[in-house]
């Protein structure tokens, strides 16, 4: 009698976990479902305060985990953990895990974007060289961006791709995983002074004399195109990452 009333309480006692916790289940990657929607929306509202500050600031790709998660429920916590935890090889995503950022590193603010000293002035010397040859220059739309900073554009982006996770991974990588997020192969996001990034575009930036410099120069000041036409991941002519010069 008293084994039987174990085997009863077993299946209720985890349908209790369950309720309490909804997402001690795996994460819907394909699409969330209406709950998991319903989470999204709700943390990404809660954090609107904190990212606008930080952004007026110019301070928000330097965002740590400790401030993302202070706003947020236990339940919105648990949610974001779902997503970093995820493993990319499930997702359609890069799973090159890359180094974290060294707490040492200095970085240059550049406007409202970082990059660490060394890239900073990589990129100093290849304008200097791209406006010798055509009188142009790039900006630096995006920088380096800490893993927090990355999961919370991760969610920021996931109702443009229909709330799924899989395809929004084709476009922003996870936490950990991000060139953006990794001084030793950090990466650059350009845009021209008129705001062509290509980013809804890529044939747009594709077109421009500055993109067919980039194929032609970058390389000599230790910038590479990270993600070519006809590769595995979404073409982005826009993003270059830093690998120091020899």
């Amino acid at each position: 009698m008293k084994s039987g009333l174990a085997f009863l309480v077993a299946p209720l006692a985890f349908l209790g976990v369950v309720a309490a916790c909804p997402f001690a289940l795996a994460i819907s990657v394909d699409r969330l479902n209406d709950q998991e929607i319903a989470l999204l929306t709700s943390t990404v509202k809660a954090l609107d305060p904190l990212v606008a500050q930080r952004k007026k600031a110019g301070t928000a790709p330097l965002l740590t985990f400790e401030e993302l998660y202070a706003p947020l429920t236990e339940g919105q916590r648990a949610f974001l953990g779902q997503i970093r935890g995820l493993d990319p090889s499930s997702t359609g995503g890069s799973n090159r895990k890359l180094p974290a950022p060294d707490p040492k590193t200095e970085f240059i603010r550049l406007d409202t974007q970082y990059l660490p000293r060394q890239a900073a002035e990589a990129y100093q010397r290849m304008m200097t060289a791209l406006e010798t040859d055509l009188g142009k220059r790039l900006l630096v739309e995006s920088g380096y961006r800490s893993p927090a900073y990355q999961l919370y554009l991760f969610i920021f982006y996931m109702p443009k791709h229909d709330y799924s996770i899989r395809e929004t991974n084709r476009f922003v990588a996870l936490p950990g995983f991000s060139e953006h997020g990794s001084p030793q192969r950090q990466a650059i996001d350009f845009i021209t002074p008129q705001g062509i990034s290509g980013e809804d575009r890529p044939e747009e930036f594709e077109e421009l004399q500055e993109y067919g410099w980039l194929l032609a120069r970058a390389h000599e000041f230790g910038f590479y195109l990270s993600y070519p036409r006809g590769g595995p991941s979404a073409f982005e002519p826009w993003h270059w990452h830093y690998e120091a010069v020899e």
